[in-house]
């Protein structure tokens, strides 16, 4: 395991769930965190909660903002994980306004973040990019369709940054996981009764786990690059089938 000491990294959706898992993760290893969300006064109860921490509140939907938060820091980790879901309808009765802030945030807040990193990355011969995408990104499910698009669309992320910027130095990742019980299920769904009904009688993936897998990818050593994980809570089989307890 290479020590994170010394190093900085960059989190974004940092203010809650796998974002925050996975700030507290690389600080608990060394790396001094940069820590970047909307919700500012999250931030700073994360970072005065972390022994090395700032915050850099932004929306990651906005490039410039993106590009200016980090424009000439060190980056030795960068883990992108703001994401949300927004419309739970068939593809027939969709709404265009929640598929535009879906694919802003999880597709384009993605490629943002990439283009703010990425040259200072090369150009230092080093590095992890990490994107967070899903399962979700790999199977689609009933009602799913712009979030699977988004997810999909990070894969092709992926995929072209090996391709793009492969054999330089610096490593791609893609973490991938099931269902995991976080706040994103309430702000998905709006109704904290039906959030807890979504893991009933199952025992889902926590942010912890997700983080975990963030921080054995970054901490290999540097001929090392795990290019693709994807976690299953072990009673979950597909995007459709869970397994619960009776």
């Amino acid at each position: 395991m290479e020590s994170l000491k010394g190093k900085t990294a960059w989190v974004t959706g940092a203010s809650a769930g796998i974002g925050a898992a996975t700030a507290r993760a690389l600080c608990s290893e060394g790396a001094h965190v940069l820590l970047s969300a909307r919700r500012a006064d999250r931030l700073a109860a994360l970072a005065e909660e972390l022994d090395s921490a700032e915050v850099l509140p932004l929306d990651v939907c906005d490039a410039a903002q993106v590009k200016a938060a980090v424009a000439g820091r060190q980056l030795d980790v960068v883990v992108a994980c703001a994401g949300l879901a927004r419309g739970l309808d068939l593809i027939q009765d969709g709404n265009p306004e929640d598929w535009a802030v879906t694919l802003d945030t999880n597709l384009k807040g993605v490629l943002h973040v990439v283009h703010a990193a990425l040259p200072a990355m090369l150009k230092q011969g080093h590095g992890d990019l990490v994107l967070l995408g899903s399962v979700a990104g790999r199977q689609v499910y009933p009602a799913g369709n712009v979030y699977n698009a988004s997810k999909y669309g990070v894969r092709a992320v992926y995929e072209s940054l090996r391709m793009d910027a492969g054999g330089k130095g610096v490593r791609f990742t893609t973490v991938d996981p099931g269902m995991v019980q976080s706040e994103f299920t309430l702000a998905r769904l709006g109704d904290p009764e039906a959030a807890a009904k979504v893991y009933e009688n199952m025992q889902p993936l926590t942010p912890l786990d997700v983080a975990e897998a963030v921080l054995f990818a970054v901490t290999r050593p540097a001929h090392v690059n795990i290019g693709e994980i994807v976690l299953w809570p072990t009673c979950q089989s597909s995007t459709r089938d869970v397994s619960r307890d009776s």
